[in-house]
């Protein structure tokens, strides 16, 4: 009996330790988070917290996210750039001003990133993927620095997001995001957010990059209306290709005849056409839906 105490002892003074470790890791965390809210991810003293957080805790993901995000942010220059269209990368003009001969000068507010720095950044998000491979934030956190970073020709995003719905399909993780319920819904949700904003874009890489994941993910999930419709307006908006566009229009309608999007877009498109026998057949199903488009 005394010797199974002694054990029990043993085991309490080991766990000391670890708890005590974790406790100090909340604190490191708990002072990161005021810090960041003061002086912004990579202001004055945010790397040395982090240094010594890394010495103490090499693996901790909040430190590697916070490891990041310093990078990100130090490496980031904001200048505002003249261009020759109204909208860029899906946002309106900063101010536009005229020339002297009178015509419209756009300017936008234009974020770049220093290279090396860059680098760093991925560096530390990849250490932290590697060693939390079901943190889905961490992968949605990598896809959001490489959109910033390649602007209109997305196209490291896109292969990693493409590889990511590979992954999701094939070995189906146990997703963790903090503070929010995994679910294949937002799993597509999260993709669809990308697509939306290479659409956006409105210029030829965008599209692409629009056309090829939601392809990706049809490969996977050939009856998602969503991914469908967005296949579907590429071809109806950038490569006006009004016959494809109705082909995945109607095959969209096949799975549910009461998808909004596709119906709008098939009475956009016979618009188009100038065929008011089309716009009338796609109007007549719209009442269930609570109105004509009229």
């Amino acid at each position: 009996m005394r010797r199974i105490l002694i054990i029990a002892a043993m085991f309490a003074v080991l766990a000391m330790p670890a708890l005590a470790q974790s406790q100090t890791a909340e604190k490191y965390k708990d002072r990161y988070d005021i810090m960041v809210g003061r002086l912004g991810a990579a202001g004055v003293g945010i790397e040395t917290l982090l240094d010594k957080w890394a010495a103490d805790y090499p693996q901790d993901p909040d430190m590697l996210l916070g490891r990041f995000a310093y990078y990100l942010e130090k490496g980031a220059s904001e200048k505002i750039e003249k261009k020759d269209v109204t909208r860029y990368l899906g946002a309106e003009p900063l101010m536009t001003l005229t020339d002297s001969l009178g015509n419209p000068v756009y300017y936008f507010r234009e974020v770049f990133y220093d290279d090396e720095l860059f680098g760093k950044a991925m560096t530390a998000i990849d250490e932290a993927i590697n060693l939390y491979p079901d943190r889905l934030d961490l992968r949605i956190n990598k896809i959001t620095a490489l959109v910033a970073y390649e602007k209109e020709s997305p196209d490291m995003a896109v292969s990693y997001l493409k590889g990511l719905i590979d992954y999701n399909a094939s070995i189906k993780p146990a997703w963790v995001y903090p503070e929010m319920e995994t679910s294949q819904e937002l799993f597509e949700a999260l993709v669809q957010e990308y697509c939306i904003a290479f659409y956006r874009y409105a210029v030829p890489g965008g599209y692409e990059a629009f056309r090829s994941v939601s392809e990706r993910m049809l490969d996977y999930y050939p009856s998602n209306v969503l991914f469908i419709d967005n296949v579907g307006s590429y071809y109806l908006v950038y490569k006006e290709d009004y016959k494809t566009a109705l082909k995945y229009y109607n095959k969209a309608l096949k799975i549910n005849k009461q998808d909004e999007t596709a119906i709008k877009n098939c009475i956009i498109l016979a618009r188009k056409k100038k065929d008011k026998k089309m716009e009338a057949k796609y109007q007549k199903m719209l009442p269930s839906l609570g109105g004509n488009n009229k």
